[in-house]
């Protein structure tokens, strides 16, 4: 048996497990049946956990330098302009969430990012080799590779599918994608250039605000003159750039828009979907390959993200020889799918009901509330949740945030000050210990637990973590509380 993972598919998903898994020293083979990297925006909408995750995983800077925040919406109805709107307010940062709202950026530029962090960390995208088939026991996978006509036939301790909505894994494993499909409705999704508008602002084009059906949008791309285009599609209609132009020339006559330069077109369905299981044995599903989702509310990319996350230490505890973690992804990230696909369909619904408020998301979009907890845990933080930030400084002064300890392929042991300390001996632990700004400080106490001494100068993590002197919390790798005591 072979200690590498296979992963196939080299979207967001995949390359943040792949990255994710390269921190900790395990071989991985990232594979793609393309021959060359998706050019497009598709999923173009980055939600706060999400870069909470990028910011771990070494790529937040490079996402907020190629992107740019939520534009506001300049809206006209019956090709009148009345007013501006915006899909969700802006929120200030705060102690305890530093990145509360979402952000822009076109999938093939994230996908460029993660490529480029893949390669730091010496890993790299296979693009053309497809995997054809494979067979899997209870030690070891067999995957049979195809690149340039030639098979090649590969050991792995585990196979990872997040090739898509037609995931060959997910084919191969024999597992239900349960959902439905309406043909009745077709979404036309698009990228294209238009010079006569301010690309600083979005724009919302309708027969009036409870007809959001009848009429397109267009949300500025970072980096150019481009849009993305939403539009309804007809069935008497083409996906090609006459059709852009005609919803153009209907809705804004007096504007005078011309549309160039599609460079990237689908046609979308409602197809929603969510496999029966993620997981068969040593092969799992991760992203479309799981669970499809319609573009309302900008969920997929970001739940697929969020999945790999939850995966990678688990994988690596597995090669480890601890299985337990691993035996807790499927039923943690089918539950969140499952919601998440619930908030999707809601927001679709709402658009072809012409609800007027169709375009507005609110803070249930931010994937920041997502829980592990189990129902039987009460309390305002509890195993299962996200761990929250908080700004702290050393005991020199220098100001570090909690965010900066956690990241890393570790896990975190925070412990708040008081009389009774207990030392953690696993070297995949961190300890940090926190004492209030007017408790004393014992750092010949700290240095035989080999802890990092912090200050709560302003007490957010006492607050943010509802903690007394004593309290001990345990981080998991992906930043969720593992426990509390």
């Amino acid at each position: 048996m072979s200690d590498q993972v296979i992963v196939a598919g080299a979207g967001p998903t995949g390359l943040t497990l792949a990255i994710d898994l390269a921190r900790r020293g395990i071989a991985v083979r990232l594979v793609d049946r393309a021959e060359t990297p998706f050019q497009g925006s598709r999923g173009d909408g980055i939600q706060p956990r999400t870069l909470e995750v990028f910011e771990d995983l070494g790529v937040l800077g490079a996402v907020l330098s190629a992107g740019r925040d939520l534009p506001a919406m300049h809206v006209y109805f019956a090709g009148e302009f009345v007013g501006e709107r915006r899909m969700a307010e802006p929120v200030a940062p705060a102690p305890d969430v530093p990145y509360p709202n979402g952000w822009v950026l076109g999938q093939s530029d994230t996908e460029a990012i993660l490529r480029a962090r893949l390669a730091e960390l010496g890993g790299q995208v296979e693009f053309g080799t497809e995997l054809v088939d494979f067979t899997h026991d209870d030690t070891d996978v067999t995957a049979t590779l195809l690149r340039d006509g030639v098979h090649e036939t590969v050991h792995a301790s585990y196979l990872v599918g997040a090739d898509g909505g037609a995931s060959t894994v997910r084919k191969g494993l024999g597992i239900a994608f349960e959902g439905s499909t309406d043909d009745s409705i077709k979404m036309l999704l698009g990228d294209v250039r238009v010079d006569a508008l301010d690309h600083e602002f979005g724009y919302w084009f309708a027969g009036a605000a409870d007809q959001p059906m009848d009429g397109f949008t267009l949300s500025p791309l970072p980096g150019g003159r481009r849009f993305q285009f939403a539009a309804p599609l007809a069935e008497d209609q083409s996906p090609d750039l006459a059709t852009l132009q005609g919803l153009a020339d209907r809705h804004a006559p007096a504007l005078g828009l011309t549309l160039s330069d599609l460079s990237w077109v689908t046609v979308w369905r409602p197809n929603i979907r969510l496999a029966e299981r993620f997981r068969d044995g040593r092969v799992l599903l991760a992203g479309d390959a799981a669970h499809v989702h319609p573009p309302t509310g900008g969920q997929g990319l970001n739940t697929g993200v969020q999945d790999a996350y939850n995966l990678g230490w688990k994988l690596a505890a597995a090669l480890d020889g601890d299985t337990a973690p691993l035996d807790t992804y499927e039923p943690e990230r089918r539950t969140v799918a499952a919601r998440v696909l619930g908030l999707s369909t809601e927001l679709l619904d709402k658009l072809v009901d012409g609800d007027e408020d169709a375009m507005h998301r609110g803070p249930e979009t931010r994937q920041l509330g997502i829980t592990y907890r189990s129902p039987t845990e009460q309390g305002p933080l509890v195993a299962g949740d996200r761990a929250p930030d908080a700004p702290l400084h050393d005991e020199s002064g220098r100001p570090i945030r909690l965010f900066d300890l956690f990241r890393g392929p570790h896990a975190t042991l925070v412990r708040f000050a008081s009389a009774a300390r207990t030392p953690v001996d696993d070297p995949a632990v961190r300890t940090v210990e926190i004492r209030r700004a007017d408790a004393p400080a014992h750092p010949e106490v700290a240095d035989r637990l080999a802890s990092t001494a912090l200050v709560d100068t302003d007490g957010h993590a006492f607050t943010a973590y509802a903690a007394a002197p004593g309290t001990h919390i345990l981080i998991r790798p992906d930043g969720h509380l593992a426990r509390r005591w």
